[in-house]
C-alpha cells in the first residue's frame, strides 16, 4: 500500500511535488473508498483506495506515474550496474531552465510492505547517487536503517547511523556499492533478507498499465489466465458476461505465427533453434462467444471485436489479479476506448469492500469529468496537475479549493475553477479564421 509519494526535478516537475493518499477524517462519505489501518504511530488514520489525476495535455499528470515507475525501475535494476561510468537512465531532470546549477532529481515514497511502514528516499544525477536512505516503522518510533550522502570534498560517501536499530551495517558491502548504484538493490542481491520486503514491494506489488495510443496489448495476460485455468478463470468470464458487451463465454486458441502479425514476426523466418525462445503466450488468441438471434451463440475471431471489447478483455485479467493480491497499480489514460459507465464500474470494484478485501489501490490519469461524482469518489481522491508560465508543472488536490457541499465538481472543473484545463480563449481555429475568411472582421475571429 502506498501512503505518499514526492518528486522534484524530474521531467516537467522542478520544485518538490507531493501526492498524499491520507484520507480526510472530516469527510465521512464513501467509507468503503478508504483503507483503515492500525499502523504504529498512525492510529486512526485512513488511506484512499484510489486517486484520479486530472489535467490538460502535457500538464504533468502522466509524469506523476512515470516518476513512480522510474523509482521502481531503478530499485529493480540498479544492482545490475557493472560500469561506474554508466549513466542512470531513469534520471530525467527538468530541462527548461538552462544554465541553472545542477541539482539532483529526488524521489521519496512512504508505503506498507508485509504490515510494516517504510520510507525510502533517493536523490541522484545522471552520473551518481547523492543521497539514499531507508526508514522503517515496525513500532511508532522511526528506525533509520541506513543513509548515505555524497561528500564532494572527500570524494566518498558518509554512511549513518553507526549502529542502526533493526538493521546491521556491512561496511564491506557499502564499499562495493558503486556510486551509480542503489545500496538497497545491491544489498538484496547480496542476500540481505531483511530488505526483501522493501525490494519486493517495488518489484512485485507496484504495477503499471498504460492504455493510451501505442500501448502494448495486454490480451496475452488475460489469455494466459484463461488458458491455464487459474482460480481467476471463472471470475474473468463472469466479468465479461456482466459488462453488457454481448459476451457469453471466452476461450483461448493457439495460433501459430505463420504470417505478418502485430509484432512483425513470421515463424517460418525464425531459425528452428530460436523458435522456442519466442514467448508462447504470443501465440494465444482470444475467441469470444456472443449472444445471437434467439438462443444462438456465435464465436467471432479476435479481429472482428470492437476496440472497446478488446480493451475490456485486456483489462479483465490484470484487474482481477491486482484486486486479489492487494497490489498498487498505476494506470495511464484509464478511459481509453471504453464507455464512461464501464470505467465507473471498474473503479467500483476497487472501492468495494467485498471485491477488494486486501486493500488494492489505483492511481490513474483521466480527462473524464463524469468521474467527478460524489457517489463514486471522495473529494480527497481527486488531484490536479497544471503548468505555469515557466513550463513548471504543479500537483495539487481538489481539497485545496474547499468546494461547497453539493457543488457540481463537473461544472467547476470544466469552467476552469480548479485550473488543470487547457486555456484556449480563441479556440483552435481562432488564428486560422482571421487569415482564411477574408470577408470576416478580424475581431470576430478572435471572439
Amino acid at each position: 500500500m502506498i501512503l505518499q509519494f514526492s518528486v522534484s526535478n524530474y521531467r516537467c516537475f522542478r520544485k518538490l511535488q507531493t501526492l498524499n493518499l491520507m484520507a480526510s477524517n472530516q469527510d465521512k462519505s464513501l467509507p468503503d473508498n478508504c483503507i483503515a489501518t492500525d499502523l504504529p504511530g498512525l492510529a486512526g488514520k485512513r488511506w484512499v483506495k484510489g486517486v484520479a489525476l486530472y489535467g490538460a495535455n502535457a500538464s504533468g499528470k502522466t509524469t506523476v506515474l512515470k516518476a513512480l515507475m522510474a523509482l521502481g525501475t531503478m530499485v529493480e535494476n540498479s544492482a545490475k550496474m557493472t560500469d561506474p561510468k554508466e549513466p542512470i537512465a531513469q534520471i530525467e531532470p527538468f530541462a527548461l531552465a538552462p544554465g541553472q546549477p545542477e541539482t539532483p532529481t529526488a524521489f521519496a515514497v512512504a508505503f506498507v510492505a508485509e504490515g510494516v511502514r517504510y520510507e525510502y528516499r533517493i536523490a541522484a544525477t545522471r552520473e551518481s547517487i547523492w543521497h539514499e536512505s531507508l526508514r522503517a516503522f515496525p513500532r511508532a518510533k522511526e528506525q533509520l536503517w541506513f543513509s548515505r550522502d555524497w561528500n564532494a570534498e572527500s570524494g566518498s560517501y558518509a554512511w549513518s547511523p553507526e549502529r542502526p536499530t533493526g538493521f546491521q551495517r556491512d561496511t564491506q558491502l557499502e564499499g562495493y556499492t558503486l556510486s551509480n548504484m542503489l545500496f538497497l538493490s545491491k544489498a538484496v542481491a547480496n542476500n540481505r533478507t531483511e530488505l526483501e520486503p522493501v525490494f519486493r514491494w517495488f518489484k512485485e506489488q507496484l504495477e503499471f498499465l498504460y492504455l493510451g495510443a501505442g500501448s502494448i496489448p495486454l490480451r496475452s495476460t488475460t489469455s494466459k489466465m484463461l488458458q491455464e485455468q487459474i482460480p481467476l478463470h471463472d471470475r474473468i468470464v463472469a466479468l465479461l458476461r456482466h459488462a453488457d458487451i454481448g459476451v457469453t463465454d471466452a476461450r483461448i486458441i493457439e495460433k501459430r505465427l505463420t504470417g505478418n502479425v502485430a509484432i512483425g514476426i513470421k515463424l517460418e523466418n525464425v531459425p528452428p533453434e530460436n523458435r522456442e525462445r519466442i514467448p508462447k503466450n504470443l501465440w494465444l488468441m482470444p475467441e469470444l462467444t456472443h449472444r445471437g438471434s434467439g438462443t444462438a451463440e456465435v464465436s467471432l475471431p479476435w479481429a472482428s471485436e470492437s476496440g472497446g471489447t478488446r480493451r475490456f478483455f485486456e483489462l479483465a485479467g490484470p484487474w482481477l489479479d491486482i484486486l486479489s493480491k492487494g497490489h498498487t497499480v498505476c494506470v495511464d489514460e484509464l478511459e481509453s476506448s471504453m464507455h464512461p459507465l464501464m470505467v465507473r464500474e471498474l473503479l467500483r470494484l476497487f472501492f468495494s469492500a467485498t471485491e477488494n478485501p486486501h486493500g488494492a489501490q489505483i492511481l490513474f490519469t483521466t480527462h473524464n469529468p463524469l468521474l467527478l461524482d460524489a457517489t463514486l469518489m471522495r473529494r480527497d481522491q481527486v488531484w490536479f496537475t497544471d503548468k505555469d508560465a515557466d513550463g513548471e508543472a504543479h500537483l495539487y488536490p481538489l481539497t485545496d479549493y474547499q468546494p461547497r457541499k453539493g457543488e457540481s465538481l463537473v461544472r467547476g472543473y470544466l469552467s476552469g475553477r480548479y485550473g488543470a484545463v487547457p486555456f484556449i480563449p480563441a479556440g483552435l481555429l481562432g488564428s486560422f479564421q482571421a487569415h482564411e475568411s477574408p470577408g470576416q472582421p478580424e475581431k470576430a475571429a478572435h471572439g
